[in-house]
């Protein structure tokens, strides 16, 4: 089983927000955490806190090609964001772009301010991971309708840090709706954290059965934010591998990370 996590956050520096309690995050010592767990590859999101990140990304995508691949950031208020994108997508091991919709992001996004970005995605067929505030996600809904070359990945469930069951499920029907949407995807990231329940989590599970019968395996990706994991990689791993009854055999590999190579694209 190829198992790809869907989002990791690489870094040097000292700092990082209190949620994330593991700084630095390097790729050494991703590499060796993952080849216990036996995960293949992940997909780095570069931490908007440490400056020096995006360049770290690229050498390290460079240097472990086929371990690692970028899902890369620019700020949004930058000038020229099409031609930005365009550029941004050739840098080592880039296979898309992430960013956080803060409330003036989303607001730009509804007057249209953004739509030379979205569009730009749109054109290239770029794979686009969003985190937005949960009552914003109906925007992705529309972004998703007016662009629908873009592919859209939602983080962690739409769920925000430090929220837990069942406050962390609020949104879920909103959610659940933009499933109609054929190129909206969700990563099923940080599920621990929202856990009433220690491992294997069995307060989460219903959660995502339900995403994955809205989603199903080609659009729901395992991943973990581990930076931010109080449970270690194998037991994220496992609580999805040995403990949802549901999903087994070439569904398990999909939402592993066989879906989420062929979302992104990445061989």
């Amino acid at each position: 089983m190829r198992i790809i996590d869907s989002q990791i956050h690489l870094w040097t520096g000292p700092d990082a927000p209190p949620h994330h309690w593991r700084a630095p995050f390097t790729a050494e010592t991703a590499l060796a955490e993952m080849d216990a767990a036996g995960i293949a590859q992940a997909i780095n999101c570069p931490p908007i806190w440490d400056l020096n990140a995006s360049d770290y990304a690229a050498s390290t995508a460079a240097n472990h090609p086929t371990r690692f691949a970028t899902m890369a950031w620019f700020p949004l208020d930058a000038d020229n964001l099409d031609q930005l994108a365009a550029t941004t997508v050739t840098q080592p091991g880039v296979v898309g772009l992430r960013f956080l919709l803060g409330p003036d992001d989303v607001a730009r996004t509804v007057h249209g301010e953004l739509d030379s970005l979205w569009s730009a995605a749109h054109h290239r067929d770029l794979p686009v991971s969003l985190m937005t505030m949960p009552d914003d996600l109906p925007v992705l809904g529309t972004l998703a309708g007016r662009f629908p070359r873009m592919r859209l990945m939602i983080d962690h469930l739409g769920v925000l840090p430090h929220l837990k069951l069942p406050d962390a499920a609020k949104h879920l029907d909103t959610l659940l709706g933009l499933a109609h949407y054929d190129n909206v995807a969700v990563k099923a990231t940080a599920v621990p954290s929202m856990a009433t329940d220690e491992f294997p989590y069995a307060s989460t599970h219903g959660l995502l059965r339900r995403v994955h019968h809205a989603y199903g395996s080609e659009r729901m990706f395992w991943g973990t934010d581990i930076t931010r994991m109080r449970s270690t990689w194998t037991e994220c791993l496992t609580m999805f591998t040995d403990h949802l009854p549901w999903l087994t055999g070439s569904q398990l590999e999909l939402v592993m990370g066989q879906a989420l190579a062929q979302w992104i694209n990445w061989p």
